[in-house]
């Protein structure tokens, strides 16, 4: 059942038959990052804990709690919604959707479970995904689009995509970006202006403008810099390097550099 608050701990992932438990460990890895737990195993080729933990770092808990099952009937007996997650197009009509269209109304279902069965996502073998009377079991059949040319996907690639939309539609829109650890108020004009002119007498001193026009450069680098929207600490470090460079070959080459008039712009 799902836990007050999180609709994710509704949902458990089933996987029938896995051959490889580097493929149980990577979807293990998945779930993880995407904020699942419950995960039900149905005659695993191997199921190798110790193992498992090696691969998928930091994810004991989600291990120690899967289920192991001898069929998929056994598996998906309490749920009360069951999805199958496959790649292959098939001749019955069946209902399919994708996963991000899916994942919104999994959510719900999942949010509703409180004293009922889970929503379960079911993922077939490696080798030859789920069969149809696999299918038959399940209330929709979800395919996630890929290249025609390359349509199949590793089984951890496959629960990576669906954990991801499932995290997106529970809060992954809500999530802001980290916060630079640096922040900075906007520069003023006279930091900015005072930049420009440093970056132009450093621009002069290499000899840069021999061949350009003056203005037409600084009119490209303003545009440039107002774009990127400079902060006071990036305006002034953009400065310092100017500065320096003018200092540097001042002082190694004894500002032998082209110049205009002083090195100072003038006004236009």
């Amino acid at each position: 059942m799902s836990v007050a608050g999180n609709p994710l701990d509704g949902i458990v992932l089933v996987l029938w038959e896995p051959q490889d438990v580097v493929n149980i460990a990577g979807t293990v890895r998945a779930m993880k990052n995407f904020g699942l737990r419950r995960l039900r195993l149905v005659s695993p080729a191997e199921f190798d804990a110790w193992r498992i933990e090696g691969i998928a770092h930091d994810t004991a808990e989600i291990v120690a709690a899967a289920e192991l099952y001898d069929d998929l009937r056994s598996a998906l007996s309490d749920c009360t919604f069951t999805i199958a997650m496959t790649a292959r197009g098939r001749r019955a009509k069946r209902a399919v959707a994708r996963p991000r269209d899916i994942a919104p109304e999994v959510l719900r279902r999942a949010d509703a479970t409180e004293g009922t069965g889970p929503i379960a996502i079911v993922f077939g073998r490696e080798d030859i995904g789920l069969p149809n009377w696999a299918l038959d079991l399940c209330h929709r059949s979800v395919t996630i689009p890929t290249n025609p040319e390359h349509p199949s996907l590793n089984l951890a690639q496959a629960v990576l995509v669906i954990g991801y939309e499932l995290w997106m539609a529970y809060r992954g829109e809500d999530q802001e970006f980290k916060a630079p650890r640096r922040s900075a108020p906007p520069p003023n004009v006279q930091l900015l202006e005072g930049t420009f002119e440093a970056v132009e007498q450093a621009l002069w001193r290499i000899d840069f403008f021999k061949s350009r026009q003056t203005e037409s450069v600084m009119r490209t680098l303003r545009e440039l810099a107002h774009r990127s929207d400079l902060d006071q600490r990036e305006a002034s470090f953009l400065r310092a390097i100017a500065i320096e460079v003018r200092k540097y070959f001042d002082r190694e080459v004894g500002g032998k550099g082209g110049s205009r008039e002083d090195t100072k712009p003038r006004k236009e």
